[in-house]
């Protein structure tokens, strides 16, 4: 089984992209440090579940699309 995860990077950075948000914009909105969307953008970092849900609610999109387990 593929780590669920891999996906959750290039998505985040998908909706950021075309939302026209700044990655610290981003974080500033989802209550997060400044450099943590930088972080799971680049995949040095893994995101809370708190952090998930916050970025999921905040795009409007379920934490099963966000971690790879749906394609919409």
């Amino acid at each position: 089984m593929e780590n669920q995860f891999e996906l959750f990077p290039v998505r985040l950075r998908r909706l950021r992209e075309r939302n026209r948000l700044k990655r610290v914009v981003l974080s500033q909105l989802c209550g997060l440090d400044r450099s943590a969307i930088a972080h799971y953008e680049t995949g040095e970092r893994l995101p809370s579940v708190d952090a998930i849900c916050a970025i999921a609610d905040y795009f409007e999109v379920s934490v099963d699309y966000l971690i790879g387990r749906t394609p919409f």
